[in-house]
């Protein structure tokens, strides 16, 4: 690509490139065009396709062709709505975890204290904090990188003071949640990807292993997450819990044996995609 060619040349071009990588070719060279022009997608479908090609997007255009996802490469990543920021140090929000958020609103819309246990970007906390009034919350990762970004997400949309709290926690050990209190909603998605699992290189190669693998069945996190829940739970609180779309009734047996009720919610393609404790 030389600077004489125009955005508009330059996007098929980079489509082109890269149709091996991605089944969203023309889409991931348009938004990487925009970040590279710092200008929205809109405004550069409507006002920029003529301009001559910036410098920067053929080697955006390598780094996607050789898998590493948009999100990570712009630093950004849309969910429900509302823009956040990512890095390689969390995973990067997906649509199909908006399920959470919505059975959440539809659970427990006047939930007054929220935990998001692995907090990773602090999408689902800071989206529920923000849909759900007078609510405030706390988010805890392992990951002290993740902390920071959460913070820099919670304060860049406006979740400022006690509101929102994040803390570094690991579920894994002992007492970890001791001064943290009860609550009326808790969302997690943790770790459920089997050890040996098939994944696209843009996920095994580039997003933190800690938050993906949960050894030989995806299933090591849920077995100690979901016997601690029943402590953590207010009277009447619900646990909204993500789950691989084959795991419904393996979660769900591993929560009746704590003495929950369990349902599932499927997602938009209509696989399981949550399960909700009560």
């Amino acid at each position: 690509m030389t600077a004489q060619m125009t955005v508009a040349g330059a996007i098929r071009a980079a489509a082109e490139r890269l149709a091996d990588t991605s089944g969203t070719a023309r889409l991931d060279a348009e938004l990487l065009m925009a970040h590279t022009l710092d200008v929205t997608r809109s405004d550069l479908l409507l006002r920029h396709m003529s301009d001559a090609a910036p410098d920067g997007f053929s080697a955006l255009i390598e780094r996607r062709a050789a898998h590493e996802p948009v999100a990570y490469i712009t630093g950004m990543q849309e969910f429900y709505g509302r823009s956040f920021r990512v890095s390689p140090d969390v995973l990067i929000p997906r649509g199909d975890s908006e399920v959470l958020i919505e059975t959440a609103l539809e659970s427990v819309p006047q939930a007054k204290r929220v935990l998001d246990m692995g907090t990773g970007s602090g999408a689902l906390l800071v989206t529920a904090l923000l849909e759900i009034e007078g609510a405030v919350g706390i988010g805890i990762d392992a990951s002290p990188a993740a902390v920071a970004v959460a913070e820099s997400n919670a304060q860049s949309l406006g979740l400022i003071g006690a509101k929102a709290r994040f803390l570094e926690g690991d579920w894994t050990e002992e007492g970890w949640s001791a001064a943290l209190g009860t609550f009326d909603l808790i969302l997690c998605n943790p770790p459920y990807v089997e050890a040996q699992a098939a994944l696209d290189p843009d996920v095994r190669a580039y997003e933190p292993a800690s938050a993906l693998f949960a050894g030989e069945d995806g299933l090591d996190d849920y077995r100690v997450i979901i016997p601690q829940l029943g402590k953590l739970l207010n009277s009447g609180g619900v646990a909204i819990l993500e789950i691989g779309y084959t795991q419904a009734e393996a979660v769900t047996k591993i929560a009746e044996n704590s003495g929950f009720a369990v349902s599932i919610r499927n997602d938009l393609a209509n696989r399981p995609r949550c399960a909700v404790l009560r």
